[in-house]
């Protein structure tokens, strides 16, 4: 059938623009595409082909290659060769890595799709696929993306669901066109501050991370979908001061006050201490805060506010179920510390 279908598509010579060899169980790639100079799409997606031919490189007009479902180990070298190409399917194969300069004459590419697949890098060679929209890389084994990838200036869609992340790099500013990210199923624990940027952002999903506290700014984001059960978000409880210690007194301050010094090393401070072992009894059960790094005695709820969401964001439904706060870490915290954070709680 399939020996059947090509012969059929070499007799239109230049003028066949399409070949589609679905599920024929091809073990390899037919040279005699490169008697097709005017093909435009090529379907060979379901069959059990392990490398593209050196012939497939002669076809220059062609704008749409899908090879998924296949054996393929990488990102072929055959690819800078297809100059025309827009979408390129090489989803559910075997790939591990990108031939060297297979990016290099991709300047057209628009989609790429590399599902299921057992990457755990990408080049930085991923930048010169300047026209590039929406790139998904679902189903991999990536533990980081080069910041290079975060200068595709027209990417509109990014898919990184279910990869070994742990980071996303701060250059994610950069990104001004994304509208849909997806990262679903990493093991992410914070966002960086640049991603507050993102201002045309629509769609985020950051289902089953563990992140706990997101960048100043993110509630000021566009979005129109945010998905992000699965995480450990901080939760809003009441705290009642059933024990006088508890209560923001003298002794807190005072021992807010030594503590702080002692850390930005008084030297004073640090010789007086030595005379007072009930004083050093006491700050040694200091304990610091979480979102700005202060040392506090007791409880310390000064450098957080909890504030409601955007009422135009389509949420988690499993949320939908009782009301959501963003809790935010003051500014000054953020000057001091680095990252200014917050939590997403249930109330």
């Amino acid at each position: 059938m399939a020996e059947r279908l090509l012969v059929r598509a070499l007799r239109g010579g230049k003028s066949t623009k399409i070949v589609t060899l679905n599920g024929k169980k091809i073990t390899k790639m037919p040279s005699t595409l490169e008697k097709l100079p005017g093909l435009k799409t090529l379907d060979l997606r379901n069959n059990l082909i392990p490398k593209v031919c050196p012939e497939i490189s002669t076809l220059t007009q062609l704008t749409a290659l899908n090879l998924g479902n296949n054996l393929l180990e990488e990102v072929p070298e055959e690819m800078k060769y297809l100059t025309s190409l827009k979408k390129l399917h090489l989803f559910g194969n075997r790939i591990h890595r990108f031939a060297s300069g297979a990016c290099d004459g991709l300047k057209n590419l628009i989609l790429l799709n590399l599902n299921n697949n057992l990457l755990t890098w990408i080049p930085e060679e991923v930048s010169r696929l300047k026209s590039l929209t929406c790139l998904s890389i679902n189903h991999n084994q990536l533990a980081s993306i080069p910041r290079q990838l975060c200068f595709l200036e027209n990417l509109s869609e990014l898919q990184l669901n279910y990869n070994q992340l742990i980071c996303i790099p701060e250059e994610i500013k950069f990104l001004k066109m994304l509208q849909k990210l997806l990262l679903v199923r990493n093991n992410i624990d914070v966002l960086p501050e640049g991603f507050c940027d993102l201002r045309n952002l629509r769609i985020l999903d950051i289902a089953g991370n563990i992140i706990q506290i997101f960048p100043p700014g993110f509630q000021d984001l566009k979005l129109r979908e945010f998905y992000c059960e699965g995480n450990p978000l901080f939760l809003k409880q009441p705290v009642s001061a059933v024990k006088q210690e508890e209560v923001w007194n003298l002794q807190e301050i005072t021992s807010r006050f030594i503590m702080n010094q002692l850390a930005e090393k008084n030297p004073f401070l640090m010789q007086a201490i030595a005379w007072y072992p009930q004083v050093r009894n006491i700050i040694s059960r200091g304990r610091k805060c979480t979102m700005c790094g202060k040392s506090f005695l007791t409880t310390w709820l000064e450098c957080v506010e909890f504030v409601p969401p955007s009422k135009n964001w389509k949420i988690s439904r499993n949320l939908q179920l009782v009301p959501l706060r963003i809790l935010i870490c003051s500014y000054k915290c953020f000057s001091q510390r680095g990252p200014n954070l917050f939590g997403i709680a249930q109330v």
